[in-house]
């Protein structure tokens, strides 16, 4: 049976002829002994637990501060990763535009390579249509239907 502080100072002990009975005494103490041994035991077993949560606080502590830091270090990466992104996209779309703007002058360059190519190609087909024409018109052939050919392609 646990005691209290209360019922230990309310504990009244017979008195005998030369002072407290002895036996009572001793039954009263060996209880207070018993109390206290619980209290003890429980007060140690308490501290372990203590000592054992104040650890778990330590340990979730420590766990907290690296998932904050993990947390923070994964933003900034998320962050680095995404003006990466963006920077590689804008070199890209720059390099994807300065090609297309050689492409587009290229291709002019080409076209009127080939403009002037067949501007020189119809000078040339037109001298020699009117040549053959001027030709056919000396021997005095007649007209015919190569003739009136060359005549309508010469216009």
């Amino acid at each position: 049976m646990a005691l209290t502080p209360v019922e230990i100072r309310h504990i009244h002990l017979g008195k005998g002829i030369r002072g407290y009975r002895r036996p009572a005494v001793d039954r009263v103490l060996g209880e207070i002994a018993d109390s206290f041994e619980d209290v003890w035991r429980e007060r140690a077993d308490l501290a372990d637990k203590v000592e054992a949560l104040e650890h778990d606080l330590q340990r979730h502590k420590e766990l907290e501060e690296l998932l904050r830091t993990t947390l923070v270090s994964a933003e900034r990466s998320a962050v680095e990763l995404k003006a990466n992104a963006r920077r590689e996209a804008d070199t890209i779309v720059a390099e994807a535009h300065a090609e297309a703007r050689a492409v587009t002058r290229r291709a002019a360059a080409e076209r009127e390579r080939l403009d002037t190519e067949l501007r020189r190609i119809t000078s040339l087909l037109r001298s020699a249509l009117e040549t053959v024409a001027e030709a056919s018109v000396d021997r005095r052939e007649p007209v015919g239907e190569s003739t009136g050919e060359i005549r309508r392609l010469i216009s």
